[in-house]
């Protein structure tokens, strides 16, 4: 499987590149990682920007 993280970056990229990594990893502790799964990811003023997801690697049967 594969972990497939798509957001969309302004001038704060960095910033809120980082914050979302931070929450999701935190979160993803607690969380079955199972093909199909994912979740908006949303900046700090709470706008969704993107989303990640878990999809089946090529090759895989």
């Amino acid at each position: 499987m594969k972990f497939v993280l798509e957001m969309e970056l302004d001038e704060n990229a960095a910033a809120e590149l980082g914050r979302a990594l931070r929450y999701w990893a935190g979160a993803f502790k607690q969380m079955e990682l199972v093909e199909g799964s994912g979740s908006a990811i949303y900046d700090s003023k709470y706008q969704e920007v993107g989303q990640w997801t878990i999809i089946r690697s090529d090759g895989e049967s």
